[in-house]
């Protein structure tokens, strides 16, 4: 059955337009046959005038000429064919035209009656009902909340806020004495104190 669909389906018009291409071959190979007629006279004609028979020779040549009449009807009917394929082609391009710019009219008038200036006022009141009922809301729940909490939603919503634009929270820092760059110096030099020895003192 998928082939059977997939069968592109000949109409009139392909067919009249395919008798006339067949027409048209037909006089294309009628054509060639004449040329061969047309040749082969002259030779005869030739023939005869060296043989001396002019009368003959004549009598080729007229032949010749009244083949070469029928050659230019065949021209004439070959280009009137050709013409009346192009003409029939270029109808039916039009048609198709002509038939898809129906469907997109079509298409366009379905599309602006659902977008008519009623249905835009009608979403346009809905939106503003939401956002209302939305505030609403927020001012009950607001009110419902202590300072504490309130402060506590907003520092959360900054942190949201910041977290969606890629910032971090500030760090907080405390300010701390620097440690020392350097070692203490420690003196080389010991007190006398320290080394000498106490001699008792006799009472």
């Amino acid at each position: 059955m998928g082939s059977s669909q997939s069968t592109p389906k000949i109409t009139s018009h392909d067919r009249a337009i395919l008798d006339l291409k067949l027409q048209r071959d037909k006089l294309k190979q009628y054509q060639k046959k004449i040329q061969v007629v047309l040749d082969r006279e002259h030779e005869i004609a030739k023939a005869h005038l060296a043989t001396g028979q002019k009368d003959r020779a004549v009598i080729a040549l007229r032949r010749r000429k009244y083949q070469q009449s029928l050659l230019l009807k065949t021209d004439s009917q070959l280009e009137n064919l050709e013409q009346l394929v192009s003409t029939i082609e270029f109808s039916l391009v039009e048609v198709s035209v002509l038939h898809g710019l129906k469907q997109g009219n079509e298409v366009l008038q379905e599309i602006h009656r659902e977008m008519s200036v009623e249905s835009v006022e009608k979403l346009m009141e809905e939106t503003q009902e939401a956002r209302e009922y939305q505030r609403e809301i927020g001012d009950l729940l607001a009110n419902r909340l202590t300072h504490d909490e309130e402060d506590a939603v907003q520092a959360e919503l900054l942190a949201l806020q910041r977290e969606s634009v890629g910032q971090a929270e500030p760090e907080v820092r405390l300010d701390l004495p620097s440690p020392p760059r350097s070692l203490p110096l420690v003196s080389e030099e010991v007190p006398l104190e320290t080394t000498r020895e106490r001699v008792p003192v006799p009472g």
